[in-house]
């Protein structure tokens, strides 16, 4: 029987081993019998880039003891097992020769060409950067090597082929930096191979990380696979006999091979289904591979001859293939016994690409059979995509994850188009899958011509029509919901680009009412006077105006000393100070702006918040904080919250008011004393309707219960104005179970 995990090792000729010297492994020797499709002038390349690599790590040793140059042998015979071609083989040997041994990206420009100097460099961490956190140093290399596989996938394979002879020989380390290198293995270079369509890489790199990762879960298991093995082996031998004579009767020639799952897979299983190791019952299952497509078809009619296929068991994963490539035909059948047995069906080059993937690219382009290399292009593209939207490193890694999650669901565009999404994917993906800009109007959705939330989960075979609207945008709550990493950093784009507009907005306002202050007005952002705030930015040390107005707005830099260098530099072009303009600007006896007010209306967006402590509404006397990075804060002039931060840092408040008109409603809190009667909530919110006005939250005192002759209530009343409010507390008292009803302040 074939175990899956055995199925990609170290050839046993280049193996390190107790019987074969060091000297040996280390030398190019291990290596040639695994590059015999290479041409002569490919061959002397790549061991022209064995000498150099040899060379820069001289007297460097694994933790193993070993010379170092083993590590990169070993990766470059697993990367000759895909068939790479020659710069690859080139890059793998030389792989770790910048980030170790000091080696320059010019050096191996001018010693093996442009090609393999990037490669080598898009597998190089940037340990020579100064980051803030390991975390961030980590997630800035994972985005690096991700960007330099979406421009060339080879610096994957090798990257990939490293990480897997780095998990085989982990033996020598520490039991924690065992553990954290096994859990990054899982969660990002695995769920990679998966999407790439490497099956058997993926296979063993998640045994080897459940290995590290929990060592008792591991060899417990493994002890009742090796029992179970024993167990069943008379009932594998019977089916197997079973599925040769039936396909021999049928005069169909196939290939039946024996398959176990692996430790990892099963362990999962056991742990998301909450079944003990008895209940697991797929552990063995067959693959058959054909010589045909319409083979695979004929197979599957002769084994559910067979044997009674399991109802809904069945997978037809070559009509529909999975994203990365991958096709088969799967069904589980129940066998003499009684269990359940899945069988998967196949053609070779299919049984190729099932367990090569993107590497299957090489092994056939001679042959012309397959183009595996547009395999996991979709994930490469959304790489690319994310990169353009984000450009924070973690927020980056934080969307890969999300990209990389494995098990998939297929739905169906109104015209039939079949695309693949994560499981628990929402309209609102599929949407952004489309195209970015349908995502950014999404209003509703219909499944299956029903409409249903956005937040609805799709399932498999769902037909699923997207309603959009030209005013619409993203909404913030999206981000609960939507599963791709595609759809999630769109959103967050959009609404830091929205913020940011808000903000400019603000901090242009911020600027003029600072600037009247020194007797000036504001010069117009382009023309003639787009050389002068050029200058200003960079006085400041932003790249532009925009930079600089954005972040005046969000309290970053304070407005009066750039109003004050901008007038100096207006002076200096010949600008004079407005003397009328100046005597207006200044500040009277009661230390209040008189001119030049920052107006709120309700229309700021993000920029201007107003204050929870408080709940300023119009009518209020209000003043501003410009907080450090968080835009304008708005508080009441009499909220003890807002006084104490004024006495603290004065230097940050600034004069503002409301506007004539107003865009929206504000919200204010209202304290309700009530008899605790049934009903009394309804009334409650009868009497506020009835005064125009809306209830956005309500919270009612722990100490109310039923047991209670009264309870307290305190509510959030969306009112336009102070006039409204009166209104609404004047109604509230007419109520028949209310006994008091007041405006809570701070």
């Amino acid at each position: 029987m074939l175990r899956t995990l055995a199925a990609v090792r170290w050839p046993r000729s280049a193996r390190p081993s107790t019987d074969t010297p060091q000297a040996h492994a280390a030398s190019f020797d291990a290596l040639i019998p695994h590059l015999h499709y290479l041409s002569k002038a490919d061959l002397k390349r790549v061991r022209d880039a064995f000498r150099f690599a040899d060379n820069a790590h001289l007297g460097q040793m694994r933790a193993s003891g070993e010379p170092y140059i083993t590590h990169p042998l070993a990766v470059t015979a697993i990367c000759a097992e895909w068939r790479l071609d020659a710069q690859a083989l080139m890059a793998a040997l030389m792989h770790d020769a910048m980030e170790d041994c000091g080696v320059t990206k010019a050096e191996l420009i001018e010693r093996f060409e442009a090609p393999t100097a990037e490669l080598v460099d898009g597998l190089t961490k940037l340990d020579k950067l100064q980051f803030s956190t390991k975390e961030e140093s980590q997630a800035e290399s994972f985005r690096k090597m991700l960007l330099a596989m979406a421009r060339d996938v080879r610096v994957i394979l090798i990257k990939l082929a490293d990480r897997l002879h780095n998990m085989r020989t982990m033996e020598s380390m520490a039991a924690p930096k065992q553990r954290r290198i096994a859990r990054e293995t899982l969660e990002i270079y695995a769920p990679i191979a998966h999407r790439l369509g490497l099956n058997q890489t993926y296979r063993e790199l998640q045994d080897l990380s459940f290995r590290y990762e929990h060592p008792w879960r591991h060899a417990l298991l493994d002890k009742a696979v090796t029992k179970a093995r024993g167990h069943r082996r008379d009932l594998v031998k019977r089916i197997e006999q079973d599925v040769k004579q039936a396909f021999a009767q049928a005069s169909l020639g196939v290939e039946v091979h024996g398959r176990e799952k692996t430790l990892y897979s099963i362990y999962r299983k056991m742990r998301d289904k909450h079944l003990s190791f008895a209940q697991v019952s797929d552990i063995f299952g067959f693959r058959i591979v054909v010589d045909s497509l319409p083979q695979c078809y004929l197979a599957l009619g002769v084994l559910h001859q067979l044997y009674k296929p399991q109802p809904g068991r069945f997978k037809d994963y070559i009509a529909i293939p999975k994203p990365n490539g991958y096709q088969s035909l799967h069904t589980t059948l129940v066998s003499p016994l009684g269990t359940a047995v899945e069988f998967q069906i196949r053609t070779e080059s299919q049984h190729q690409v099932a367990e090569q993937g993107v590497a299957a690219h090489w092994l056939y382009k001679s042959r012309g059979k397959t183009d595996a290399q547009q395999l996991g292009s979709r994930l490469l593209q959304s790489l690319l995509d994310i990169q353009n939207e984000t450009r924070d490193a973690r927020e980056f890694l934080e969307h890969v994850r999300i990209d990389l999650f494995p098990d998939s669901v297929y739905v169906f565009t109104p015209r039939s188009r079949i695309l693949a999404l994560p499981k628990g994917a929402t309209p609102v993906d599929f949407a952004y899958a489309i195209h970015s800009d349908i995502g950014d109007r999404c209003v509703a959705a219909q499944v299956n011509g029903e409409m249903v939330p956005l937040r609805t989960e799709l399932r498999s075979g769902d037909v699923v029509e997207i309603v959009t609207a030209p005013s619409a945008r993203p909404n913030p709550a999206w981000l609960g919901f939507v599963r791709t990493g595609r759809a999630r950093s769109k959103i967050r784009h959009h609404l830091k680009t929205l913020a940011h507009d808000e903000s400019r907005e603000l901090g242009l306002k911020l600027l003029a009412q600072a600037l009247r202050a020194e007797g000036q007005t504001l010069p117009p952002l382009e023309g003639e006077a787009a050389a002068l705030w050029q200058a200003l930015a960079r006085w400041a040390g932003h790249r532009n105006a925009d930079e600089l107005l954005i972040e005046i707005g969000v309290g970053r830099k304070i407005a009066s000393m750039m109003a004050k260098q901008l007038s100096r530099m207006l002076v200096e072009a010949g600008q004079r100070p407005d003397a009328v303009l100046l005597s207006m600007g200044r500040f009277g006896a009661e230390d209040t702006p008189q001119q030049g007010l920052v107006l709120l209306d309700g229309s700021e967006g993000a920029s201007v918040r107003y204050a929870g402590c408080c709940h300023p509404i119009p009518g209020d006397d209000i003043r501003g904080y410009l907080g450090r990075g968080e835009g304008l804060l708005v508080h009441t002039v009499e909220c003890q919250t807002g006084r104490r931060l004024f006495q603290r840092d004065s230097e940050h408040w600034i004069a503002v008011a409301w506007a004539e008109e107003l865009s929206q409603s504000f919200e204010a809190e209202v304290g309700v004393l009530m008899n605790n009667v049934k009903g009394a909530l309804a009334q409650v919110a009868a009497g506020v309707s009835q005064a125009e006005a809306d209830i956005t939250h309500v919270e009612m005192n722990k100490d109310s219960d039923v047991a209670r002759e009264t309870a307290e209530m305190r509510m959030l009343v969306a009112v336009r104005d102070r006039h409204h409010l009166a209104d609404v507390l004047r109604l509230l008292k007419r109520v028949n179970p209310v006994m008091r009803v007041w405006r809570v302040r701070p």
